[in-house]
């Protein structure tokens, strides 16, 4: 880790920010496709959208994307348990995630999935699924009814959708979505994962408010930073300034309580928070065993320090009595 900057480090304006943000998102697919690589998990499905990491990806930083994808798919899971997938869901920021397809496969899917991005980072997607036969066919094959509607900034089959958009303008996200055929009737899980810690802490609550006010009963998760007042929290923001990255939510990461209390104050009726040393902790024992086997981590205190500076949130509303207070790890 890159010792701390010495004097301030200059702004990003406006553009060369949003652009820095999507930069975070061909990083992560890197980091996520490296993990599978040495095998932490299956996911036959991101070397479609990614190259391979041109050098090797230390161990913690392998453990703790396996605690994420883990600990996201535990709550994912348990959201569809409780809806018998008759339900939707939205991911946004959802970047080159190949969550759509992994559900196909294990006969999840839920009604129907909708990924929202910046119209940059939609349009490269769209261009591998139309491209790349092992993306596009479980779309065809999952795709009823009128034909799949493709362009390059969208794509609508009768099962999943991406839709360009900005995450900071809730009307024109609604709207576009709407337009894909979201229903606000339905038990519908968002998920954000380092998405709303790049948004001003107001565009962060209008969100969440939004999605609270807008559908009757649904879920919210939210992974990203925690902890972050503390000398580690801020060699982390100086090493992402240093690449003109700008946390511009940062100041609710403060603690897992501002966390959870966002959550509650914007709308949600029950909201837990928990970082990730605990999610690694609580995930099947036997497989953290078998990926504590794959590589040697020298710098446990490094891990745990890293693992502490992240959490998953999760907050609901559930008019429907469908139990989803009751998820937990």
């Amino acid at each position: 880790m890159a010792a701390a900057a010495r004097g301030p480090l200059p702004a990003a304006g406006p553009d060369e920010a949003d652009e820095a943000v999507r930069g975070t998102c061909e990083d992560a697919s890197v980091c996520k496709r490296f993990a599978v690589s040495v095998g932490y998990w299956e996911d036959p499905y991101i070397q479609c959208f990614v190259r391979q990491a041109k050098e090797r990806k230390a161990p913690e930083i392998n453990r703790g994307y396996y605690a994420r994808v883990h600990g996201v798919s535990y709550l994912l899971k348990a959201f569809l348990k409780k809806t018998e997938c008759n339900c939707q869901i939205v991911n946004l920021g959802a970047g080159m995630d190949t969550l759509f397809w992994r559900l196909k496969d294990e006969n999840l899917l839920p009604r129907k999935y909708f990924e929202v991005d910046f119209p940059m980072i939609v349009a490269r997607k769209i261009h591998n699924i139309k491209s790349k036969p092992p993306l596009s066919k479980p779309i065809i094959e999952s795709h009823s009814g009128d034909s799949l509607l493709i362009d390059s900034h969208s794509l609508d089959s009768s099962r999943y959708s991406i839709v360009g958009a900005d995450l900071r303008f809730s009307s024109d996200l609604e709207e576009k979505l709407k337009k894909h055929n979201l229903d606000v009737h339905l038990p519908t899980l968002l998920i954000a994962e380092c998405v709303l810690v790049y948004m001003t802490p107001q565009q962060s609550a209008n969100l969440l408010k939004w999605a609270a006010s807008t559908f009757p009963v649904a879920m919210f998760i939210n992974y990203e930073q925690v902890n972050m007042t503390d000398r580690f929290g801020q060699i982390m923001i100086e090493n992402l300034q240093r690449r003109q990255c700008n946390l511009a939510g940062v100041e609710v990461c403060r603690s897992l309580e501002a966390q959870r209390e966002r959550l509650l104050l914007n709308g949600w009726e029950n909201a837990h928070a928990i970082d990730m040393m605990k999610v690694y902790s609580s995930l099947p024992q036997a497989d953290v065993k078998r990926i504590e086997e794959l590589e040697f981590l020298d710098e446990k205190e490094l891990f745990e320090q890293l693992m502490q500076h992240y959490c998953i949130c999760w907050a609901s509303k559930d008019s429907s009595n469908l139990g989803l207070a009751d998820i937990t790890f």
